[in-house]
């Protein structure tokens, strides 16, 4: 018998994870990375660039995460990073640059507190922030495409993050 979010046996648990979008634009993205944070646990989600509107396809995709979600919205997200990297946290990007490595092989010190960076649909994470970060990653992929949506990309980041987490405890 399948099991449901009332029937499953998880555990709720929060990691000392906040996950930071830049400039991530689209409704049923942002709608997306909501319930995204609810599953693995984020303490907090920041919402960097321009104000978006969180309106109807935003509110269909995020099944009511965001009330239950800590969340901002901020325009400076290059600040608020400078921010978190001042309070300890390690600041890890991700995006393919020539300094990349793969997400797998990223180790972090036990009881790390994490800021995940993940970029814009389009253009990524921002230049500026990627010279600020600690340790930036990218998750290897076997097809003849180089990028996936960015949802896609942070749950990824996410499990490897929590996996290593729950490992160190």
């Amino acid at each position: 018998m399948q099991l449901d979010h009332y029937t499953s046996k998880f555990s709720k648990k929060t990691f000392p994870i906040v996950l930071v979008s830049d400039n991530v634009s689209h409704a049923a993205n942002l709608g997306s990375l909501f319930r995204t944070a609810d599953a693995f646990g984020v303490t907090h989600l920041i919402l960097g660039g321009s104000p978006v509107e969180l309106g109807r396809k935003f509110t269909k995709t995020s099944r009511a995460t965001e009330q239950s979600i800590s969340f901002e919205q901020t325009k400076n997200t290059l600040e608020k990073i400078k921010d978190f990297k001042s309070k300890n946290y390690l600041i890890i990007g991700l995006e393919i640059t020539k300094d990349s490595v793969q997400i797998s092989d990223l180790n972090f010190p036990k009881n790390s507190k994490i800021a995940f960076v993940i970029g814009d649909e389009k253009h990524g994470v921002s230049s500026s922030i990627l010279e600020i970060c600690d340790h930036v990653v990218h998750i290897e992929m076997y097809g003849q495409n180089s990028s996936m949506n960015v949802v896609q990309a942070a749950s990824i980041g996410l499990y490897e993050f929590t996996k290593k987490l729950t490992q160190h405890t």
